[in-house]
């Protein structure tokens, strides 16, 4: 459990992306004191994971910033190699 899930300015943003049968899959939920608040769903053609998961964080953190008294933002990810 990360600490800030309980604090109402800590925006938690957790991504992923996948790749099956050449279209890729990216998903991202954003919680706001431990509840979902947005959850985004993306399905495109000939992008690798990479892109898939590095836009799936710019429209999390992008959602992210747009919601009222947020000033602190998590990213969670599985996609190590990218950063």
């Amino acid at each position: 459990m990360i600490v800030s899930s309980s604090d109402p300015s800590y925006a938690l943003i957790v991504t992923d992306a996948s790749i099956k049968i050449n279209v890729t899959t990216s998903i991202t939920y954003i919680h706001v004191c431990n509840k979902p608040i947005i959850k985004t769903l993306y399905h495109t053609v000939n992008v690798t994971t990479t892109k898939a998961e590095l836009f799936a964080i710019r429209c999390g953190i992008n959602q992210a910033t747009s919601i009222s008294g947020i000033s602190k933002i998590v990213v969670i990810t599985d996609l190590l190699y990218a950063t």
